[in-house]
């Protein structure tokens, strides 16, 4: 028989936790189901273990550059990856478990551990690992399932032994020589990460450059930092097969061969909807396997709404947490919110980190339109010098006409703090100047905003190539 309940969360991520509280404060009868871990993937395979590690590679980095800052410390600087795991771990525990907690606790609110499927419009069958069902309906319906480490095919992997994003993270001894396949934001980190640890580290990029959605100027500056401490670089490089070898694994690439002792795959996300039983729900996944949404998050079914990674509107935690917010709005405040007015921005946690709102120069200039354009090295900032860190530079982009801010880019010390300046002027629907005459605290990278948006010119087309 049948369990009912007014609404129904499927995943406990970062927009699925605080929804199903607010749904439950509201007075719903609601459930909230979890087949794994609590807190999703930023809490268990994500940015919290991801930047815990990212922090202990830069204590490691400090350490070995000390002397250029006049602090002596004597012998080597040496990793001990069981302990960086044993404090990444305490990190993630400490969330994951305030996670269920607070849903547990939660007045109206039932947990379920379990893998959900869909076996009607709004009923679900729960699944526990003992193999024992229940089957539980709903009016409301929020699935918020996430997505996974995306693995390509190749020749003799199901021999060799490889690593995710999630799996690397369980390593308790440095890896020798780390290959890397990959040119994106995990891919980026986990290398300079990695090698800061002191492993040797190199990435295989199937393209002729890093970060193919970023301007040129910033993959190459990206690029230029990474190779400057080690991270060795094989462009128009595809793997053809692998095999055991005596470091570990042989890599094949065309006429070259590889051997290293970690391979790591950093080659995209894939969304868990392939085992929800979509199909009984009148739901079929896009090609990507994504379940597409409206604005307000609505799938084409009537009660049923797709949030966070899954529903392919971003891939970030803080679009998660974004679509929470829309829904529960609309949903329980009676506000008509949409996240087609959202204006996207995220960060890459290199060292120095890079982050972005809005468009990127390549966009403004195929969007056509008349705009400014203003740049300015790190090295100007007086943050950056006396830090010793001037790696880098900003940007932005405004339109002409309308003295609206189209994009900003920073790629610098503290850029992914920086970077909401902009944020929020463009949130505000405001004209750049605003900013420009705001008065910012010295010594601050913010301060420089005003000065860099003081620069701007006329965006001048491309020179053509020479042949």
């Amino acid at each position: 028989m049948s369990q009912h309940f007014d609404a129904v969360v499927i995943g406990t991520g970062q927009g699925g936790s605080p929804l199903a509280v607010r749904l439950a404060q509201s007075g719903r009868r609601t459930a909230v189901i979890e087949r794994h871990l609590f807190g999703g993937t930023c809490v268990n395979v994500g940015c919290t273990p991801t930047k815990t590690y990212v922090a202990s590679a830069r204590a490691a980095h400090v350490a070995r550059t000390a002397a250029s800052y006049g602090v002596m410390i004597g012998g080597d600087i040496v990793v001990d990856m069981a302990r960086v795991k044993a404090r990444k771990d305490a990190v993630i525990a400490g969330s994951r478990e305030g996670v269920e907690k607070w849903l547990r606790g939660t007045k109206h609110l039932s947990v379920f551990n379990g893998h959900a499927r869909f076996i009607g419009t709004h009923a679900l069958r729960i699944e526990a690992s003992d193999g024992t069902t229940q089957d539980i309906d709903a009016d409301e319906i929020f699935i918020n399932t996430g997505t996974r480490a995306a693995v390509p095919s190749i020749e003799g992997l199901d021999r060799v032994p490889y690593l995710t994003n999630s799996t690397v993270l369980e390593l308790t001894q440095l890896p020798e020589h780390l290959v890397i396949v990959g040119a994106s934001y995990i891919a980026l980190e986990f290398g300079q990460m990695f090698r800061r640890f002191g492993s040797r580290v190199t990435l295989l990029v199937r393209g002729e450059r890093i970060l193919t959605r970023e301007d040129a100027d910033v993959a190459q500056a990206m690029q230029d930092v990474l190779a400057r401490e080690g991270v060795e670089f094989r462009f128009g490089t595809e793997i053809e097969r692998v095999e055991a070898s005596a470091q570990g694994v042989r890599i094949h690439t065309g006429d070259a061969a590889i051997d290293a002792s970690h391979l790591l795959f950093a080659t995209g996300r894939i969304p868990n909807t392939d085992d929800l039983g979509l199909e009984h729900a009148g739901i079929e996944p896009n090609r990507h396997g994504m379940i597409d949404v409206d604005g307000q998050l609505r799938t084409k079914i009537d009660g049923i709404w797709a949030l966070g990674d899954v529903n392919g509107r971003g891939a970030f935690t803080h679009t998660s947490w974004n679509d929470y917010e829309v829904i529960a709005s609309n949903v329980l405040d009676g506000e008509s919110r949409s996240v087609d007015d959202r204006i996207m921005t995220y960060a890459v946690f290199v060292d120095p980190p890079f982050a972005r709102v809005g468009m990127s120069e390549e966009e403004v200039r195929k969007d056509g339109r008349d705009a400014l354009i203003a740049t300015m090295p790190m090295s100007r900032v007086g943050r950056a010098k006396e830090r010793g860190e001037t790696d880098g530079f900003m940007k932005a982009l405004v339109d002409a006409r309308t003295e609206r801010i189209l994009g900003a880019s920073i790629f610098g010390i503290e850029g992914d703090e920086a970077i909401h300046a902009f944020v929020d002027i463009m949130n505000a629907d405001a004209s750049y100047k605003v900013l420009q005459r705001a008065m910012h605290i010295h010594p601050t990278v913010s301060e420089l905003i005003p000065t860099l948006l003081g620069m701007l010119k006329p965006l001048k087309p491309m020179k053509p190539l020479r042949h």
